[in-house]
């Protein structure tokens, strides 16, 4: 089973044909990238993770870590993997030349870690953490930090983490209440608690290094008064490694990714929890969204790849079960046949189909929008930040509520065998859930869409987007399969759009609650719309493609790619009127409701 977790013929389509990758290789930032250079790094990324990834998927799952003598003891082949992706340079693969990176697009960065995550999505904790925390240093860091963590953390010899949860604020990172006292130019004495620190220690690593937010004594209240800190599990002092006072409370049993720890860390319980500031004091959580930004969209890619794994586990299987007989088929006495020709397992995989190649398509025009941000010409840059900054809570939402229905679908094609271990499918089903819950939930993703990322800069995202949207409507008219998809489009754009002013007519009338009450709501209109486009995207790709005589098992590729459009523009994205319907009824149930009536024990 589930000899594959993600298909290369789709990866290369949808960076190729679709997104157009090596117009990248034409800025001066990626010049020393020749186009073929893009499928070298993904072929090489595939044979990591068949080699130090996958194997270990399930395996990792059920040798769980746990604590001993304060430390954290992991799967034995954690190290493996830190090793071969930091020598394959999936540490630090988009640092620039001078920082010893590789310099690559976003693009090619995002599509690793796809193929990483859908191998074994729990143990890429360790890698990806650690460069997120190393790009934190680069940033804002000092040249002694940089000199200090950055190579060993490239090197994979140092892990990294971010900590911001603490047990009293959650998602409220206003009420953290972590402490630094300052000692020194720089140092800091820490003293709190940190929970869920995903990756928080190993008993492999040297040493880890937490990128941590707490509150300088004396700092203005709210987010305001929140500062960035180095805080190292060994600090360094005259050379040597020496213990900082960072201790395991314990790790969080979970329901999925169980090959990364969620670590209970005790700060400074012995009055020698030494901190080190990163750029200036109380403007810590600016610099921590961009760590935060980044871990989004890897939770969106997490989900996107984790339904790839399943979807991939699940066709093999309806590929190969046989069970029943078609419909029409009335002589018993006739042979089984497999389960792959009954519709409603049909409609199941194209399900899966359809989540995990939009999903990824989505992530990959973000990761576009986020390399043009930093490299395309100087005048549009902002303009490009403004739509990524936009989709960003899209990218990381919908691959993970519709990752989570996808891989569902995924264990029903199995039946009973789904429920069971000797199928991938329950443990990603598993492993999936955490998806809309990690780097904030679904609700707080929402409120942000909703809330600030519609109304920037005048909604200029949003007409960006719309922009955008058209241009795709109207370059699909010019083929006849598409022309009634690209009329649909838009009447959803337009429905969108009018969904969107009335709620914004709710906030301009001074009723916060009631224009936000069903955020989440207007995240799944605003994704299907957002997805539906993507779908649109493909099959300009695909029609393009077919014009020009494929073989025949290039057919069978963009037929399929067609026939996932027409099911995500037939099944998915009518849902969006009964969402507009909902967001548009004057009825508030929720807001005037006693709390206690819902107490019905």
């Amino acid at each position: 089973m589930a000899k594959k977790y993600a298909s290369a013929r789709d990866l290369k389509f949808l960076l190729h044909q679709v997104h157009q990758a090596e117009e990248l290789t034409r800025l001066d930032y990626f010049a020393h990238l020749a186009p073929a250079d893009l499928d070298m790094m993904l072929d090489a990324a595939f044979q990591i993770a068949d080699t130090y990834y996958f194997p270990y998927f399930a395996d990792m799952d059920r040798q769980e870590p746990e604590v001993k003598d304060g430390t954290v003891h992991v799967h034995p082949k954690v190290p493996d993997v830190m090793r071969a992706t930091a020598e394959g340079g999936w540490i630090n693969p988009n640092v620039p030349l001078a920082e010893g990176g590789m310099q690559l697009p976003e693009m090619l960065v995002t599509a690793g870690n796809f193929i990483f995550q859908a191998a074994n999505n729990a143990v890429m904790g360790f890698p990806s953490l650690t460069a997120g925390a190393a790009r934190l240093i680069l940033s804002f860091g000092s040249e002694a930090q940089k000199r200090t963590y950055m190579d060993r953390m490239y090197a994979g010899e140092w892990q990294g983490t971010m900590a911001l949860t603490e047990p009293q604020a959650g998602s409220s990172l206003s009420d953290i209440v972590t402490s630094a006292e300052p000692v020194a130019e720089g140092v800091y004495k820490i003293k709190g608690q940190k929970i869920f620190i995903s990756a928080g220690d190993n008993q492999f690593m040297d040493n880890v290094v937490h990128l941590l937010l707490a509150r300088i004594k004396g700092a203005p209240a709210g987010t305001k008064g929140i500062s960035l800190f180095i805080v190292p599990k060994k600090r360094v002092e005259n050379g040597q490694l020496v213990p900082n006072d960072v201790q395991i409370a314990g790790i969080y049993h979970k329901m999925g990714q169980k090959a990364s720890p969620a670590c209970h860390l005790m700060l400074g319980e012995g009055d020698d929890c030494h901190g080190y500031l990163v750029g200036e004091a109380n403007r810590g959580l600016a610099y921590m969204f961009q760590m935060m930004n980044d871990a989004r969209i890897l939770v969106g890619i997490t989900a996107a790849a984790i339904a790839s794994a399943a979807y991939q586990a699940s066709l093999e299987y309806a590929k190969e079960r046989p069970q029943g007989r078609r419909l029409s088929e009335k002589d018993p006495l006739k042979p089984p046949t497999l389960i792959i020709n009954h519709p409603d397992v049909k409609r199941m995989l194209l399900l899966q189909k359809a989540v995990v190649e939009g999903s990824l398509s989505l992530l990959l025009e973000c990761a576009k929008l986020a390399d043009l941000a930093h490299a395309g010409p100087a005048e549009q840059r902002q303009d490009y930040g403004l739509l990524l900054d936009l989709l960003v809570p899209v990218a990381k939402t919908y691959p993970s509520e519709a990752g989570i229905q996808a891989v569902s679908a995924g264990m029903q094609c199995l039946g009973g065998y789904g429920y069971c271990k000797d199928f991938p499918l329950e443990q990603l089903y598993r492993d999936i859930r955490i998806t809309a819950i990690y780097e904030g939930t679904t609700g707080i993703q929402s409120l942000d869409l909703l809330g600030r990322k519609i109304t920037q800069q005048q909604g200029r995202g949003a007409w960006l987007l719309a922009q955008a949207v058209a241009a795709t409507a109207q370059q699909a008219t010019t083929y006849p399969a598409l022309k009634t998809y690209a009329a649909q489009l838009q009447s959803e754009l337009q429905r969108l759009q009018k969904t969107t002013q009335h709620l914004l007519g709710l906030a301009q009338a001074g009723d916060p609650e009631r224009f936000l009450a069903d955020a989440n709501l207007y995240m799944e209109l605003f994704s299907l719309v957002a997805v539906a486009w993507q779908w649109l995207k493909q099959g300009v790709a695909a029609q393009q493609a077919l014009l020009t005589g494929p073989a025949a098992t290039d057919v069978d590729f963009y037929e399929g790619k067609m026939l996932a459009l027409r099911y995500f523009f037939h099944y998915e994205l009518p849902k969006t009127q009964g969402l507009a319907t909902r967001l548009t009824d004057p009825e508030a149930i929720t807001l005037p409701l006693a709390t206690e009536v819902l107490d019905i024990g």
